[in-house]
Order: structure tokens, then sequence, then C-alpha cells
């Protein structure tokens, strides 16, 4: 098994390490690379991969956000990211970022939807239209999420690309407002673009596989009601992020990104053997989550992901070494799309 990162450098150097695919990827393209909404939870460590990737220096990556953190921004300047402090809701501020042949949206607002439906669909949609104009006729790879699907049957092998939208709540319904903004825009202006549906990443300092351990290591007990979820290591998500930009067509291709859907039962069980302790359960399995098929995924872009229980078993000594954790909750677990 590999050694689990060590601190929180080690642990960014895993998350922003590119495989030879991402590599690869990145020299068959031309140009700048632009990431919209860098400062957030993945921001920073896709930037940073990125500027590993591209071996010509030549080319910029460009990394764009409000940066509320000045510390965040004075790191990827020392890694050679070129740093743009913008907001991204201001058309104005829009207009004169700079030019990027490849851009990647990450920007938008979960959390606090129910308090703040109108940020919500600012920050999801209005901004949305603001950055497809802007780079109209640039590769996009612009990030949503599975929850625009909704859920389904655990027993039906979760959602596919395919399949209709059934938004549950506000959130979700601003995410497919956004990917139709993106999608309306590419097919006027011809921007080769990729919605990226993606399934809880999991960095140790959040995630889905971190909660769940924190849960067994005090003695939580876990609910069941949502009895499945798919979780994929962030150091896997942002390499295929970057890959993305490479198959990005103006088709406008949707793609699930994330590792198979596992029980949570069995996720708890897996993080337990490694803790050395039994998880405690509570309430009746259910019989509906919201999860995705992958196959798509696996044709388009194929790559070899970190074992889920290297990842529990990393989660688990990050936790008892103390290292720090954001506190921010995916609410894998939330049935009403309430955020």
């Amino acid at each position: 098994m590999l050694v689990a990162p060590d601190s929180e450098a080690s642990l960014d150097d895993r998350l922003s390490t590119p495989d030879d695919a991402t590599i690869a990827a990145m020299a068959s393209l031309d140009g700048d690379v632009l990431i919209l909404g860098a400062g957030g939870k993945m921001g920073p460590t896709l930037a940073r991969m990125a500027r590993r990737a591209i071996i010509d220096r030549s080319r910029r990556v460009i990394a764009v956000s409000r940066f509320s953190d000045p510390a965040t921004a004075l790191a990827l300047e020392a890694h050679g990211v070129t740093v743009v402090r913008a907001d991204l809701a201001d058309p104005a501020a829009v207009r004169r970022l700079p030019d990027a042949a490849n851009v990647l949206w990450l920007a938008g607002q979960k959390f606090g939807t129910t308090d703040d439906p109108v940020g919500t669909w600012t920050h999801n949609v209005v901004a949305a239209v603001h950055a497809a104009e802007r780079y109209a006729g640039s590769r996009i790879v612009c990030f949503s999420t599975g929850n625009v699907y909704g859920r389904t049957l655990e027993s039906g092998g979760g959602s596919r690309e395919s399949d209709a939208l059934n938004p549950d709540g506000e959130y979700a319904a601003s995410c497919i407002g956004r990917e139709r903004v993106f999608a309306s825009v590419s097919r006027r202006n011809g921007s080769r673009l990729l919605l990226y549906r993606l399934f809880y990443a999991c960095d140790l300092r959040y995630g889905v596989v971190t909660e769940l351990a924190r849960q067994v290591l005090h003695g939580a007990p876990i609910g069941l009601d949502t009895p499945q979820v798919n979780v994929i290591w962030q150091g896997d998500a942002n390499r295929l992020a970057l890959r993305a930009l490479s198959v990005a067509d103006a088709s406008a291709v949707a793609l699930n990104v994330t590792g198979s859907a596992v029980a949570v039962r069995d996720l708890a069980r897996m993080i337990g053997d490694v803790a050395g302790m039994a998880p405690i359960y509570i309430g009746d399995v259910g019989t509906h989550a919201l999860t995705a098929n992958v196959s798509k995924l696996e044709a388009l872009l194929p790559y070899t992901p970190l074992p889920l229980p290297t990842l529990c078993a990393w989660a688990v000594q990050w936790i008892r070494d103390g290292h720090r954790l954001l506190h921010k909750p995916t609410r894998f677990e939330v049935r009403d799309g309430r955020f």
C-alpha cells in the first residue's frame, strides 16, 4: 500500500502530481490553461497539476478567483501559476480576463442554497453566462455535479449521461442551468465543451471517506438511508479534468466522473477494518441513491484509480495524526435537495 501523506504539503504534492496520460493530454493542446474559480477546494491543486503537466514553460496556467485567502494565491504564484483576482459574477471583470485556449470552470455555490437561492443562481447560472460568452471558441471543461440526475434505485446501476435530468432542489436545478448556458453558447459559437459531472471527490481534509472515518473513529452512528455512494480520490479527479480538455467537442459531451458505486455499509466496514473499530449503523437500508454509471468514463478516459482501501487507510491515518480538516461536509446523505 502506498505511504500515506504525512503533512498538508505532502498531501498537496500528491493531489497535484500528473501522470503520463495527463502530461500527454496537455502536450496535445496548444495555448494557455485558465482555471475559473481556482480558489476553492479543488482549484489550487488542479492549477498546480496543470503547471507541472505542461512542459512548455511559455504556456501559462492562469488561476482566477477572488482569493479571499491571500495565502492560497501566494502559494500558487510560488509554484509558477499566474494569479488573477476577479469576481466572476461581475461581467466587466470577466471581460478583462486574459484570453485562453483551454478553460476549466470550477466556480459555483452549493451550500447556503436554501437560505440564498438568488445567490445560488447568480453564481451557478448568471456568472456562467459571462464566462461562456467570454470564452466562446475555447476548449471548455465545465464542472457540474451528479445532483442533476436525482436519486435512482440502488439496483439500477447508477445514472447514465443519456438519462433524463431530474433535479431535486434549487442547487441541482441551478447546475442544470449552468450546463445549459455553456451548451447553448457552444452550439452557437463552436466552443468545444465537456460537462464534467463530478461525484464526491475526496481530499483527506474533506470528502465522504473522511466523514465516515470520523464517524467510525468517534463511535458516531452511520445512517444507511442513503445506501450507496460514489467516491473518487481528488488527485484522480484533477488528472481526469485536465485530460477532459482533450476530448471536449462541439457536441457538449457530458461525462460522469467518479469511482464505482460502493455500499455505505461496505465503505464504513472497510474504514473500520483499518481503524480496528466496528462501525455503528442506524436506521434501515434505503432503496434509492444518487449514484453514477461510469462506463462512459472508462471508455473515454481510462485510468487506474487510487484503490479505495488505500484511500480509507489514508483518511484514518490523517485523522488520527491530528491533521487539519476543512469541516465542509459533502451532505451526500441529503435526500431532499436542500443544502
